[in-house]
């Protein structure tokens, strides 16, 4: 017993220098890295993007993606189109470039108010058939909000509605505006809708629309929702009208998942959907079709900031930096989607750098140092 007594103590110390030596020996934990996907021969290989800077502040958001893009060594190059709001039409090699390329960056386009020139903006969706936009509302880490909880999809149609552009003016002082409805188009945005909610497992689709007054037209569109719903059975399916959907979006936003609204309806949403949850200076969003992307500022596309800010070279480049994340996954690029992601929510989690519209009275170039330096 006591040879036994003995023994166990030295057993014990023996055991434990072997374990002291063991985590000596030992590299330092790593954190897990999960498996995106396994990439095919040549995804790596470096991308083309159509980038349009726009007016105003266009192009010093669209300078802060390029040279975070060149920070990170993103695997995408850049083919510059001037191309402004005051222009007739979308200069054709322009088109032609986001046809070839399939993937456009886009800083905003000046609208001019009335008179007889067209929106860019929509003469550029027309064009490419762009008939999904794709607009996220979400709370980010940091910034206070009125609200919390909130993480809106807004998919509008993008090519049809009051947006149509067909308007005469029938004898002077009498104006006539068409709003076109189409069962192929109402379909297939609710296609897009409830597919982008069963990939990406979110849980509900709200259908917005105003078919109490507008029976045959929003009639039309609640119709395609109704027979695409039922394909889809795991997905919850609603709907509300246009004026209660404002009133509940800034009384209880978090009951919204994925919306899915005609063209005019989809507008007013997404903007009030991104005011609730930080601005329209942080939400992304995209403009997608059948066989191109274009992406940019989520909320406000048309709104290109004010003269001041430009001047003094503080515009808010976070809303920007997310669309390219987008898009970078659209060109299935995850990894780098997710370190740009990463900066530039641990950027505004800091507060330490925020433009003015965030509570803050940084330069954008500032904004830009900071995601940079906080990129892994």
């Amino acid at each position: 017993m006591a040879r036994r007594a003995l023994t166990l103590p030295i057993l014990k110390r023996l055991s434990d220098s072997s374990t002291a030596s063991a985590t000596r020996l030992l590299p330092p934990s790593q954190p897990a890295r999960t498996v995106t996907y396994m990439p095919r021969p040549g995804d790596g290989a470096p991308r083309a993007v159509t980038l349009i800077p726009g007016d105003g502040i266009g192009p010093l958001v669209t300078n802060a993606v390029e040279q975070v893009m060149s920070a990170m060594h993103a695997p995408v190059y850049f083919d510059t189109y001037e191309v402004h709001g005051n222009m007739k039409r979308v200069p054709e090699e322009v088109i032609e470039s986001i046809r070839k390329n399939k993937v456009c960056l886009k800083g905003g386009l000046r609208t001019p108010v009335g008179g007889g020139v067209s929106s860019l903006n929509v003469q550029l969706r027309k064009e490419l058939d762009l008939y999904a936009s794709l607009v996220n509302c979400f709370n980010l880490p940091g910034l206070p909000t009125r609200h919390e909880g909130v993480d809106i999809v807004v998919i509008r149609e993008n090519t049809e509605g009051e947006y149509s552009g067909l308007e005469h003016e029938v004898v002077p002082g009498v104006v006539e505006s068409l709003k076109v409805i189409t069962k192929f188009c109402s379909e297939r945005i609710a296609k897009y809708a409830f597919e982008y909610a069963y990939l990406n497992n979110r849980k509900k689709v709200t259908a917005v629309h105003k078919a109490n007054i507008m029976k045959l037209a929003d009639g039309l569109f609640l119709e395609s929702c109704r027979e695409v719903a039922t394909k889809y059975p795991s997905i919850k399916y609603n709907e509300i009208i246009v004026d209660n959907c404002c009133m509940q979006l800034v009384s209880k936003p978090e009951q919204f998942d994925v919306m899915v609204t005609p063209n005019l309806y989809g507008n007013l949403v997404a903007n009030t959907a991104a005011g609730i949850a930080g601005g329209t200076g942080v939400m992304p969003g995209g403009n997608v079709g059948a066989d191109t992307a274009v992406f940019e500022q989520g909320a406000s596309a048309g709104n290109v900031g004010n003269e001041k800010i430009v001047e003094h070279k503080k515009a808010n480049p976070v809303a920007f930096l997310l669309s390219s994340a987008m898009m970078l996954r659209h060109l299935q690029f995850p990894s780098f989607a997710d370190r740009l992601e990463t900066a530039v929510k641990r950027v505004i989690s800091e507060g330490k750098v925020r433009t003015k519209d965030l509570g803050g009275d940084s330069t954008t170039q500032e904004v830009v140092d900071a995601v940079i330096a906080k990129l892994d």
